[in-house]
């Protein structure tokens, strides 16, 4: 079996290569990562070159939910983190499991033992759709109701151009510049859309990609984004989120 491994603490990654070939001494590590850039880059040019990928969540250039925005995996992964917050959001990609650190030996026994019952059952795709099934997974959503007065309107999602968070509002601005409250965090939101099309690309904003009408250079190495429909705040991308920005933008 070949494993790659998104860790970005090189002690951390020592420990788990060594329990999988503890596990299992045919297992071969074809690859360690520390960040989302130099992953979704090894993940573009080995698509089929792995067989599971345990992944660390927090990296040193945000987390690895990030690198499935921007490339596809169609392997199983196992997380691990030294949180539990994310478990959810994590059985909403191929995750067929998630491990707490400190790992043991015991916890990725527990995790191969589980990679291996499934693609016996069901097969390696079955394997990560029945995880999925299990944790309730979300479809994309199509389509928003929002309220205006007394009336309800039925919004498609491509007529979006982005949303953004006032307080704890949020707004909705189509492409025709109308606006609407909405009824979901912008947490929420990064779930449901198509991450292909909707970027978020700081605390308050969402954007759409075919709404962006210019990125230019901003301070500090950051960017500017001007959407062609109006909005009373700049649009700027976080630091941290530069890199990721560049790659959705540019596209597979």
């Amino acid at each position: 079996m070949k494993v790659v491994i998104i860790e970005d603490e090189h002690l951390a990654a020592e420990k788990l290569e060594r329990y999988l070939k503890k596990f299992d001494s045919n297992i071969e590590v074809v690859a360690q990562q520390v960040s989302i850039e130099a992953s979704v880059e090894w993940f573009r040019n080995h698509p089929d070159d792995f067989d599971v990928a345990f992944m660390d969540i927090q990296l040193t250039d945000g987390l690895s939910f990030e690198i499935f925005h921007q490339v596809k995996i169609n392997k199983p992964v196992v997380f691990t983190t030294a949180f539990d917050e994310y478990a959810i959001d994590a059985f909403k990609v191929n995750s067929v499991d998630y491990v707490l650190k400190p790992i043991t030996f015991t916890d990725i026994s527990k995790a191969m033992n589980k990679l291996k019952s499934l693609q016996t059952i069901f097969g390696v795709q079955e394997a990560i759709e029945e995880a999925e099934k299990m944790i309730g997974k979300k479809k994309l959503k199509d389509r928003f109701l929002v309220k205006l007065g007394n009336h309800i309107h039925s919004i498609k999602t491509n007529e979006i151009a982005l949303f953004y968070a006032e307080g704890r509002t949020v707004y909705l601005i189509t492409n025709e510049n109308k606006k609407f409250i909405l009824d979901y965090k912008l947490e929420d939101l990064t779930n449901v859309l198509d991450a292909t099309e909707f970027f978020r690309v700081n605390r308050t904003f969402i954007i759409n990609i075919n709404t962006i009408q210019d990125v230019v250079v901003y301070s500090n190495n950051r960017l500017k984004v001007t959407p062609k429909v109006r909005v009373e705040k700049e649009i700027v991308v976080s630091r941290e989120k530069v890199s990721t920005f560049k790659k959705w933008f540019e596209g597979n």
